[in-house]
């Protein structure tokens, strides 16, 4: 029995997200139908997190546990033969047998591309949110840090089935920040973990303080415990790319 840790990059235009929903194209799905193809079995995919339906991944992580004696690197060919060419396997590597790729992560880092010029090139229109009107772009990038720390994000999280369990809603952040480059304004946030919709909603806000609707209190107002604020307003999800997943 072996543990196989996979690094992928997938763009999710064409996905409804990661998770399995029947009927539906998802990455966990044709990952499962790929890995069970070569095992012979069925063989579940564990990983890092939930992307939402069209969001993509530089370098998501996930794990599967397979008999199959076939040499990681060979693994990785003989998924990438099988995939959709939307979906690649980056890196594969032998994990211990109880690794888990959303329970081991320590950070997880995520951009927001929103580009600013007046027309988007065909090329560029899947992978970016394009909004070419005025925008106080200094109160943006001064605004993204008060971010940082550890906060109950429970203002910054779409509703989720496991808020019946009473799961905490506090993460932290290690690092908010915007910076403009060209005719983009990207957004880079690393925390320990993210909420439902946390990053695209976050986004949405900066984008307000941007329009002036929203000042840095009534950012920090967010933060506070209790805060009654419903989340919003969400960035579309073409935006949004996850960058990496630390295990330190």
């Amino acid at each position: 029995m072996r543990r196989i840790k996979i690094q992928l990059s997938y763009d999710g235009t064409d996905y409804h997200g990661w998770q399995i929903q029947p009927g539906l194209a998802t990455i966990q799905g044709t990952l499962e139908e790929v890995i069970s193809g070569i095992e012979g079995k069925p063989v579940p995919v564990a990983g890092s997190g939930r992307t939402d339906a069209g969001v993509h991944a530089l370098a998501q992580v996930a794990a599967f546990t397979i008999d199959n004696p076939i040499p990681v690197d060979n693994l990785a060919r003989a998924m990438n033969r099988l995939l959709p060419r939307d979906i690649r396997v980056t890196r594969a590597e032998e994990a211990h047998l109880d690794f888990h790729p959303r329970f081991e992560a320590k950070a997880k880092t995520y951009e927001y591309r929103i580009f600013r010029a007046e027309i988007c090139p065909p090329f560029e229109r899947r992978y970016v949110y394009h909004h070419p009107y005025p925008l106080r772009v200094e109160e943006m990038i001064a605004a993204a840090p008060l971010l940082e720390g550890e906060h109950d994000f429970t203002a910054f999280a779409a509703s989720d089935e496991r808020d019946e369990l009473g799961v905490s809603k506090v993460r932290t952040i290690f690092c908010s920040r915007i910076a403009q480059e060209a005719d983009r304004l990207i957004y880079r946030v690393t925390g320990s973990g993210f909420l439902k919709h946390m990053v695209r909603n976050i986004v949405g806000v900066l984008l307000d303080v941007g329009k002036g609707n929203v000042d840095h209190a009534r950012v920090l107002a967010r933060l506070e415990p209790g805060c009654l604020v419903p989340p919003g307003p969400t960035a579309p999800a073409r935006g949004l790319f996850l960058i990496s997943v630390e295990y330190y």
